[in-house]
């Protein structure tokens, strides 16, 4: 009996081996797969593009202020909006074209903005390593790099480029990619001068878009694709119905967001707030043709995110004119710049030398 009891306890304890090593293994298995699935932009916690999801979804159901954007357009922005402490940003095209020393007229190619989103990713990625003091022992948690839309313009092309646009900044690591109706080469949104593509072609250029940002999560896992923010500028050209017209049928086509640009008035804003549904950007251009508002006041018409498009390129063009104008004065610049240890700072060598000592032999 002893024997046989011997036995029977041997083969449970023998099983239960087994089972916790299936489970061992099946959890082994399913990291290895989820390790595959996600690109190296989506290491820190959850993709960026699911990250930019919850965001919006938080607003949208009132437990989060609105979404505010500033804009970057290179790495030095993108560092200096991640440090701020800001939940996400926006690549602007006109930013990057400025950037390279060109008017925001499609003058500044795919290959180009596509090197644009590289350095911002990188840029985020640095600010939040050293938000986080990541690998030192004071760290305050994982790091976290803010999700970033980019500016995909028309893109570039027909619908096929358009896909290709939509995974080529999906490998950079960007949230989600603004798609745009007017006819190529475009131009800045409150510019004269625009003409948009007819109502058809439109919609069949948003609908590349989701279907590449469907067909990248198919390849690489729930939540990877691209979030798509259709924009349209028909309302200048063809009046403010065709504009809703055409917002409303991008959601149909499957966006996730939508951006009527260059609303005239208060009134406009709310109507289309009041008819178009999901999330919607405002595009808080100073000087420009949109009424500006208060974050709380957009929030309240219904807007989910507030971008604030040339608010730091335009503030380092002046800041860079009135340092020029005194030095061709003889005068000091002082107060107009940072002091060399704050310039250093925020450019990264006080990170850097942390790592250098790090890695010392």
């Amino acid at each position: 009996t002893i024997s046989s009891n011997h036995c029977s306890t041997m083969m449970v304890m023998a099983t239960m081996r087994t089972s916790f090593l299936h489970q061992i293994v099946e959890v082994l298995l399913l990291t290895a797969v989820m390790l595959l699935q996600t690109t190296p932009a989506s290491s820190f916690g959850c993709p960026p593009p699911e990250r930019l999801r919850r965001l919006l979804e938080a607003t949208d159901s009132g437990q989060a202020p609105i979404l505010l954007l500033p804009c970057c357009y290179d790495g030095l922005t993108a560092r200096l909006v991640g440090l701020a402490g800001f939940d996400a940003t926006f690549m602007t095209g006109f930013g990057v074209s400025g950037a390279n020393g060109y008017p925001d007229t499609q003058l500044v190619s795919f290959a180009e903005m596509m090197s644009a989103a590289n350095t911002v990713a990188e840029g985020l990625s640095s600010a939040a390593l050293e938000l986080s003091k990541y690998g030192e022992p004071e760290q305050s948690g994982p790091p976290i790099a803010i999700p970033c839309i980019a500016d995909g313009d028309t893109g570039y092309g027909n619908a096929i480029n358009v896909k290709r646009t939509v995974f080529g900044y999906a490998k950079a690591g960007m949230a989600g990619m603004m798609i745009e109706d007017q006819v190529a080469p475009k131009r800045c949104g409150h510019v004269a001068g625009k003409s948009v593509v007819p109502f058809a072609e439109a919609v069949q250029r948003v609908q590349a878009a989701c279907d590449a940002r469907d067909e990248y999560e198919a390849l690489f896992g729930k939540g990877s694709g691209p979030l798509i923010l259709a924009r349209t500028d028909s309302l200048v050209t063809d009046g403010f119905e065709d504009a809703i017209q055409r917002c409303i049928a991008f959601r149909e086509a499957g966006c996730d967001m939508t951006f009527l640009e260059a609303p005239q008035s208060i009134e406009q804003m709310e109507e289309y707030c009041q008819r178009v549904t999901g999330p919607k950007l405002a595009n808080m251009l100073e000087y420009g043709s949109t009424p500006i508002l208060p974050p709380a006041e957009l929030q309240k018409m219904g807007y989910t995110m507030a971008a604030y498009p040339l608010t730091l390129l335009s503030a380092s063009i002046k800041a860079m004119q009135e340092s020029l104008e005194l030095i061709k004065e003889g005068k000091p610049t002082f107060d107009k710049i940072l002091s060399f240890s704050e310039t250093k700072d925020v450019v990264g060598f006080t990170k850097y030398a942390k790592e250098e000592e790090r890695y010392k032999c």
